[in-house]
């Protein structure tokens, strides 16, 4: 036991030291995600004031500031509230056998570095896309996933406006991605990772873009747009799943993309009751009960 608890106060400690460090650029630039989430942000949001596609939202567009707290929340407040406990699990896990190699379906280690790259980046995504439909499928997920799509106006700080529960979920499926390729994560993942909150911010941006002919491997702001409708297909929990690539959902018929007008309305039925205030929406989705069949 002292061995774990041990575990849960280096990683604990290691995280804030490190996000501190982050933010007095005391790590390479390469891995500062606190500013580069900064520059990314400014970047993406100057481009949405310049060439707004919905030119009648506000600059500071509804909800702009509680969208700007969650995206620190959950990128460095949680990530550093739940450290400890990742480590435990990691630990755990190795005591009883459980390693990444156990998992491996290839080991990645002798490829180019731009094929290893672009591998971890498809499988990661792939897993974010499967686990994004679960939050769909399933109610029970769905009640923390209503988080993200209470947005009414889209902009880019929605990208990590998202119930902190959505992290205990997305991570061990994305570990089990990186677990398949033994434990494999390439030296310039954090080429991935940039790119991915800089595509993620662009799909939730005021902008409309859709990458032309890419369309149909890239995700982009229309196709997401429609993620967030009010109005779904009938018969359909979402459409359009996808992260950074909306390859996947071409490919499984989850593609849904009518119009690009950019006016519909976003949001979902019942959104009323949901909590306005983050503290509010920090402890939803706990007492959910399934209805009973009659």
């Amino acid at each position: 036991m002292e061995k774990y608890l041990d575990a849960f106060v280096s990683a604990f400690n290691g995280t804030i030291q490190w996000t501190w460090k982050s933010i007095i650029f005391e790590v390479p630039w390469y891995t500062n995600y606190f500013w580069g989430l900064i520059a990314i942000s400014l970047f993406v949001w100057v481009l949405e004031i310049i060439f707004p596609w919905r030119k009648e939202q506000s600059i500071f567009r509804k909800d702009f500031w509680l969208d700007a707290f969650y995206m620190f929340f959950n990128f460095f407040l949680f990530a550093i509230a739940i450290s400890g406990v990742y480590r435990v699990l990691q630990l755990f896990f190795s005591d009883i056998g459980v390693s990444a190699k156990s998992l491996a379906l290839v080991d990645p280690s002798g490829w180019p570095s731009w094929v290893q790259l672009l591998v971890f980046f498809i499988v990661l995504d792939f897993v974010q896309w499967f686990t994004h439909i679960l939050l769909h499928k399933y109610p029970v997920l769905w009640q923390y996933h209503k988080i993200h799509h209470s947005v009414k106006e889209m902009g880019f700080a929605a990208h990590l406006r998202y119930h902190w529960m959505e992290n205990i979920l997305y991570k061990p499926l994305k570990t089990f991605g990186v677990m398949i390729l033994g434990g494999f994560e390439p030296e310039q993942a954090y080429i991935v990772h940039f790119i991915a909150i800089a595509i993620g911010h662009f799909n939730h941006a005021n902008i409309k873009i859709t990458w032309g002919p890419l369309k149909y491997v890239l995700n982009n702001p229309v196709m997401h747009l429609y993620h967030h409708a009010y109005v779904l297909p009938k018969g359909r929990s979402g459409v359009n799943f996808g992260i950074s690539l909306s390859l996947w959902d071409y490919l499984f018929k989850t593609a849904y993309v009518p119009e690009a007008s950019g006016t519909i309305e976003i949001g979902y039925p019942g959104e009323e009751n949901l909590p306005k205030t983050f503290l509010g929406q920090l402890v939803h989705g706990f007492g959910y009960r399934p209805r009973k069949k009659l």
